[in-house]
């Protein structure tokens, strides 16, 4: 059986979930349920990111131990996930003992390789993501990754052989692990200044793993988190980890794109291990027009954005709106447009059309298939499995619109019986396919169609116009009408 490993980042738990953490997750769950929908093996990862010192001050700014803080964030992100209709196979955390061992086995391998050894750096630091930067990295004295100021720090440090790697992972990035071309490019055009070692430790921080060759060190977040991927398969243990490695896809935010294809892979080629298949990089949502910032008050919560519009609206608009590699626009006023034009009267209209229509007329008998070919299914296949998933959506949309127009052509209401159970033959296939094909997409109008239609949930070995064996039944409105 064909396998599919797909992760979002391990989100760092300093703050809630916004509509960013969301759109990651929502963009993973969508492939996971597309590659189920094929008949593979799936393992989807998520999960938290707990140690560094960003978390140590945030839960000494609240009277709380690092460990109390982290535990009381992380069911925000369970339960936002669980709103969301997420699927995930395991939800890791950096403050599992089980991942903090591993961690430790995977320093001790790279130290006994010789890839790791003791040193002082004293260099520009940025504070928010943890990290030093060279000198030729530097933006105006600004990380290259957040753009924020950096600061000069001096400090001992165990470091990684970083720059030992540089000319492989130079050629991985060319032979296509990142996506889209554009942001490889830049990869690569930072790849050609100084690859300087990378800093694994900190001496000064306290909350993290211990630094098995030297206790006084714990390890840089960074370095532990990027470990999530393999520790949640059990390695060094190999039977999951056999199955499921190399990850298929990383799924990321463009930000942190140079710590999941640089340094990540150079970590794993140290220790003799396959990188990953493919470096999904994501753009940045806006919200109105503007920039995404607590301080202009215009965070969007995705818990309660699935309260109001129920989380297959919000999923829909999600992948919608951008592709996944650009940066988009979120607006409620286009979430309301998204939901009562193509959600409402494409497609929720056209299964109350025919679902009640076939309920009326009964004695349904398979006819020709005139809708054959109604979606391209083997472009959508193809969209889909080089994660344009926007353009993906497109197809079914356009499938959606033939049907409407077939059925609107037919008329019928008003033909003879032969006519009727034809173009209800025709449509109610059609319609049984295309919740197949959202299911990814909108797992529960899927789940509401098949229950209309009276047929089992598909799959896409179901794909193509066969006899139709359901009991057509009307249910309720699979959108409630928005105003505006």
């Amino acid at each position: 059986m064909s396998k599919f490993y797909v992760t979002t980042p391990i989100y760092y738990v300093n703050d809630k979930p916004h509509i960013g953490t969301a759109y990651t997750t929502v963009v993973a769950d969508v492939l996971a349920r597309w590659h189920r929908l094929k008949g593979e093996e799936v393992f989807f990862l998520t999960g938290t990111d707990e140690h560094g010192i960003k978390i140590y001050k945030a839960a000494m700014a609240k009277g709380k131990t690092p460990k109390e803080f982290v535990d009381a964030v992380v069911p925000e992100f369970v339960s936002a996930w669980k709103s969301l209709d997420i699927s995930y196979d395991k939800f890791i955390r950096t403050s599992d003992k089980d991942h903090e061992e591993r961690v430790k086995k995977f320093i001790m391998k790279l130290w006994d390789n010789g890839d790791i050894y003791k040193g002082v750096y004293t260099g520009l630091y940025c504070v928010p993501d943890e990290t030093f930067v060279s000198e030729s990295e530097a933006k105006d004295g600004k990380c290259p990754s957040c753009g924020r100021p950096l600061e000069t720090v001096s400090e001992e440090a165990y470091f990684f052989r970083l720059s030992k790697y540089k000319d492989r992972v130079i050629e991985l990035i060319k032979k296509g692990l990142v996506i889209p071309q554009e942001k490889a490019n830049e990869l690569l055009s930072r790849l050609q200044g100084d690859l300087k070692d990378l800093d694994v430790t900190r001496k000064s921080v306290k909350w993290g793993v211990e630094f098995p060759p030297d206790p006084s060190h714990t390890v840089y977040v960074w370095f532990d988190a990027l470990l999530n991927y393999i520790t949640a398969l059990g390695w060094p243990e190999q039977d999951k980890f056999n199955k499921f490695w190399p990850a298929d896809v990383h799924i990321v935010g463009k930000d942190i794109v140079w710590f999941h294809a640089v340094i990540w892979p150079a970590m794993l080629m140290a220790a003799g291990m396959e990188p990953p298949k493919a470096v999904l990089s994501h753009g940045w949502w806006t919200i109105d027009g503007r920039k995404m910032s607590k301080s202009l008050g215009n965070v969007v919560d995705p818990v309660e954005l699935a309260k109001k519009y129920s989380a297959d609206p919000v999923r829909y608009f999600m992948v919608r709106e951008k592709t996944v590699w650009d940066d988009g626009n979120f607006s409620e006023k286009a979430l309301k447009e998204r939901i009562n034009g193509e959600l409402m009267a494409d497609l929720s209209n056209l299964v109350a059309r025919v679902v009640t229509l076939a309920e009326k007329t009964g004695n349904l008998r398979s006819g020709e298939a005139e809708l054959e070919g109604f979606i391209d299914f083997g472009r959508f296949s193809s969209l889909m499995d080089n994660y344009n998933i926007s353009s993906a959506l497109e197809e079914i949309l356009i499938g959606i619109r033939k049907v409407n127009k077939y059925f609107n052509d037919k008329k019928p209401w008003a033909s003879t019986p032969e006519s009727l159970s034809n173009t209800l033959y025709n449509a109610l296939e059609a319609l049984r396919m295309i919740s197949i094909l959202i299911s990814p997409f909108m797992p529960s109008v899927s789940d509401e169609i098949d229950k209309q239609l009276g047929v089992g949930h598909g799959a896409i070995k179901d794909i193509g116009f066969k006899e139709f064996v359901g009991n057509p039944k009307r249910g309720k409105n699979i959108f409630d009408k928005l105003s505006e």
